[in-house]
């Protein structure tokens, strides 16, 4: 039979690993979103197809960097493209 003591520390334990756990899955969910949310918005953007496949590619190779890449910095760039004269 298990001591006041140790049902308590069972209970915690027990505890913090369902908050782990909550933790943990809404990280893998966020980065699956961000991952994906990057991929549909580089296939939706106006840039050509070369440059949609380098993002695209560098999305697959580093996700969670490639992904923050295009949010940062791939997408200012479709918004302000170069003007030619």
């Amino acid at each position: 039979m298990l001591s006041v003591v140790q049902q308590a520390a069972l209970a915690a334990d027990s505890g913090l690993y369902s908050v782990g756990l909550i933790v943990a899955t809404l990280a893998v969910l966020g980065y699956v979103v961000l991952v994906v949310g990057a991929l549909i918005s580089v296939l939706a953007s106006r840039q050509g197809i070369g440059m949609k496949l380098v993002w695209i590619v560098l999305v697959f190779m580093a996700p969670f960097l490639g992904s923050l890449l295009w949010f940062f910095i791939g997408r200012r760039s479709t918004r302000y493209p170069y003007r030619t004269a």
